[in-house]
C-alpha cells in the first residue's frame, strides 16, 4: 500500500468529525433518515474509494458537502425513485412531525438550487465567494439565489 492511503483510524476521524453535518445535508435532500443515511453511507465511501488529500479541514468538509449534495442530486434522478409509491413517504412518525418548525419545512420544500446555498450559507457559516467556488458558479450567483430564497421564505412564512 502507498504512503497515500488512509488508515481506518484516519477515515474514523474524519466521519466522526463530519457525520453531523453529511446527515444534515443529506436529509434536507432525501426528507427522510432511511434514504438521507443511505446517502451518507454512499458519500463516506466515495471518500474512501476517491483517496482524496485534502489541504485542510475545511477543505476535506467542503468537499464531503459537495458529494453529499451531488450524490442526493443524482439519486433523486433515478428513474426508480420516480415510480415508488408517494405513500411510504407520506407516514413520519409523530416525534419527527412534533419536532419540524415551519421554517425547516419551508427551506426544504425550496428548489435545490437555492436550498443548496441557504444551507451553506445560514448552517454551516460559508460566505458568497466560498459557496461560489464549491458550486462553480460565480459569486453573483450565489448572492441572487440567497435573496431569491430569502423572498420566498418571507412569502411563505407571512
Amino acid at each position: 500500500m502507498g504512503s497515500s492511503l488512509r488508515t481506518g483510524g484516519e477515515i474514523e476521524e474524519i466521519y466522526n468529525r463530519h457525520i453531523d453535518t453529511v446527515y444534515r445535508v443529506c436529509f434536507s435532500f432525501m426528507k427522510n433518515a432511511a434514504d438521507a443515511e443511505d446517502m451518507v453511507q454512499e458519500t463516506f465511501l466515495k471518500l474512501i474509494a476517491g483517496n482524496r488529500q485534502f489541504q485542510s479541514e475545511n477543505h476535506e468538509k467542503a468537499w464531503l458537502i459537495v458529494t453529499a449534495s451531488n450524490t442526493c442530486k443524482n439519486a433523486l434522478k433515478h428513474w426508480r425513485r420516480k415510480v415508488e409509491n408517494i405513500d411510504d413517504y407520506t407516514m413520519l412518525s409523530d416525534s419527527a412531525a412534533a419536532s419540524e418548525d415551519t421554517m425547516l419545512s419551508a427551506i426544504l420544500a425550496l428548489p435545490v438550487k437555492y436550498k443548496e446555498v441557504v444551507y451553506l450559507y445560514y448552517y454551516e457559516g460559508y460566505q458568497t465567494p466560498e459557496i461560489a467556488k464549491m458550486l462553480h458558479c460565480s459569486d453573483s450567483t450565489v448572492r441572487n439565489r440567497l435573496a431569491r430564497a430569502r423572498k420566498y421564505l418571507k412569502k411563505t412564512m407571512d
